[in-house]
């Protein structure tokens, strides 16, 4: 099944995903003479998981990344032409390809440790970026570290206004926050706003919600958003499901939930990414991936779209790293 009815560019990053293995132990006779740990290579980033989960989907994606030309960058770009993703919108860039340590805790929820010391993905310059409409897409996702870590940051949300202006785009955006590289998270906060008024959809985790707005519920902070301009905020609450806030322009609101599918967790790598690739994907079956398009859907069309975003993230979930679902690994899948 492919949809017709989007066609997304992805900006952001793509990055490499460590992820350790466990080691077999030595002989209790055998003490060891040295250390050494196992860890198998992923490709990753947020937006570069979301390009692969559109395309495995169906939906045409495009990915803008500043993808290096050594290490690890071939490889990488590799990976996501492999998966259908079109990187003609990329560029070359010198710089070595960014790294992040994976930690899994004993549910297989992930933790990060970043290795972004001059990397290629956050050097962005004015003029780099694509224009959207001359590569035929109807829609831009980004969101992640994209946006917060300077330079390249400032960069990506000044085009992102640019291409709110222009009135024909559908934009996307999954802040996926990470508090301990945002740096002043008063000015990421202030910044973060920009985008989200900018945005037409916002997917944001509740966790991240607990990271911009301490002691307030995840959903009334998303209500405080929808106000701002986006035409629908999906929250999503792990293995609790996905919650859908729309605010018309008689400043009424609707708010949906949707639970999960139980599942067993291998980790929650790209889980997130699954979701929102997914997200997007039926919006665009439902015709609903341009402008105003959101507004127009019936609480069935949007609780069907949260439905089919909470099975790919769940089934992502039984899978090592990041690791999205096609089509055809969730046909006949109950939601």
């Amino acid at each position: 099944m492919t949809s017709d009815a989007g066609r997304v560019l992805v900006v952001g990053e793509v990055l490499v995903d460590l992820v350790p293995e466990p080691a077999t132990p030595p002989p209790a006779a055998s003490p060891p003479t040295g250390a050494s740990l196992c860890v198998v290579a992923h490709a990753g980033g947020s937006p570069a998981n979301v390009a692969v989960g559109l395309a495995r989907l169906g939906t045409p994606a495009l990915f803008a990344g500043r993808i290096s030309t050594g290490g690890f960058g071939p490889w990488l770009r590799a990976y996501l032409e492999a998966n259908g993703v079109d990187t003609a919108p990329s560029l070359r860039a010198p710089e070595p390809a960014s790294l992040a340590l994976v930690t899994l805790g004993a549910a297989g929820a992930a933790t990060y440790t970043f290795y972004l010391e001059e990397t290629a993905d956050w050097q962005w310059s004015p003029g780099e970026l694509p224009d959207p409409r001359t590569l035929g897409a109807t829609a831009v996702h980004t969101g992640s570290l994209a946006v917060a870590l300077p330079p390249g940051g400032d960069v990506v949300a000044g085009w992102i206004r640019g291409v709110r202006e222009a009135r024909d785009v559908f934009l996307s955006i999954d802040p996926n926050v990470r508090p301990g590289l945002t740096g002043d998270l008063g000015l990421y906060r202030r910044r973060l706003a920009g985008l989200v008024a900018a945005s037409h959809l916002v997917k944001v985790s509740d966790e991240d919600l607990a990271v911009l707005h301490p002691g307030e519920d995840p959903v009334r902070a998303a209500v405080s958003w929808a106000g701002s301009g986006p035409e629908i905020v999906v929250v999503t609450h792990g293995a609790d499901g996905a919650s859908l806030v729309r605010s018309n322009r008689a400043g009424e609101v609707q708010v949906l939930h949707e639970p999960s599918p139980r599942v067993q967790v291998v980790d929650t790598v790209g889980a997130g990414d699954a979701f929102t690739a997914a997200l997007l994907t039926r919006l665009a079956t439902h015709d609903a991936l341009h402008p105003g398009g959101a507004t127009l859907l019936d609480a069935g069309e949007l609780g069907d779209c949260l439905r089919f975003a909470n099975l790919a993230a769940a089934v992502s979930c039984t899978r090592a790293g990041a690791d999205p679902p096609a089509m055809s690994d969730l046909a006949g899948l109950p939601a």
